[in-house]
């Protein structure tokens, strides 16, 4: 019985994100992108879109982009100035679904690709990476 329940709720979750990756406008990608793959590759802008109480609370993939979506008109002024044109844009929340909800938003107004983080931080966390405080310097206003 137990097995049954793991293989449901398993096949559930794949068909979900299958779903979810199918119904995604062309520019968009969903990855499961690692921690280290986060911090470490250059073509990437990592955008953390949480809110600061998230940010303060959890950390922040290092030399991440702090920006609170509201809406893609602000978002992407402030994105923008930071993207260099080889970057594909990197979208990360709590748990994916906001990323997933503004990487929908922002497709057609960007040029590139747009990469939403499936499962968020908190699926980056549970497999082993160390996150930082949050800093100005990152975009978090109300951060020392």
């Amino acid at each position: 019985m137990l097995l049954i329940a793991v293989l449901f709720l398993g096949g559930a979750t794949y068909a979900m994100m299958s779903m979810r990756a199918r119904s995604m406008p062309e520019n968009v990608s969903l990855a499961q992108l690692s921690g280290a793959e986060l911090e470490n590759d250059p073509d990437l802008l990592v955008v953390d879109i949480r809110t600061p109480d998230e940010w303060k609370q959890t950390g922040v993939v290092r030399d991440a982009l702090l920006v609170t979506y509201t809406g893609p008109e602000a978002f992407l002024e402030a994105v923008n100035a930071r993207k260099l044109p080889q970057q594909k844009m990197t979208l990360i929340c709590r748990s994916g679904n906001r990323s997933s909800k503004a990487a929908r938003q922002i497709a057609e107004m960007v040029e590139g690709d747009v990469i939403d983080v499936a499962g968020g931080m908190t699926r980056v966390l549970r497999e082993g990476y160390r996150a930082v405080k949050p800093t100005r310097e990152m975009g978090c206003v109300v951060c020392d």
